[in-house]
């Protein structure tokens, strides 16, 4: 039973930190195409672990990573009274490159049904 309620709390978080992005004014992270891939939540809920990737690869994401760890006392303020929660968690940005990969799966299924 506990299992869905981090499940729900790592959404929660994931669906409050694309809109805690749109409002920051850092130029790593304003006007950039990126995405937050996964959330995921320690058992008791004290730290966060948010995969970032971004379209434009993987150097994209990993300077967007830094600029969201330099907001990441305000992203956990924010996410602290928007969710209610008790105790913030500490939050790790890492970089991940899931988008730039299915991209370049997509690729490759489309140049094989091109061929046929």
């Amino acid at each position: 039973m506990a299992g869905f309620h981090i499940d729900r709390i790592s959404e929660d978080i994931k669906r409050e930190i694309v809109s805690i992005m749109r409002e920051l004014k850092d130029p790593r992270i304003k006007g950039k195409l990126l995405t937050v891939v996964n959330v995921t939540v320690s058992s008791d809920l004290s730290y966060a672990k948010v995969y970032i990737s971004a379209i434009n690869g993987i150097e994209e994401a990993k300077t967007a990573c830094k600029g969201l760890e330099s907001a990441q006392g305000y992203i956990r303020r924010a996410l602290g009274s928007n969710l209610h929660l008790r105790k913030a968690p500490e939050l790790s940005f890492i970089p991940d490159n899931s988008i730039e990969k299915g991209i370049e799966i997509f690729e490759k299924l489309k140049d094989a049904s091109d061929e046929n």
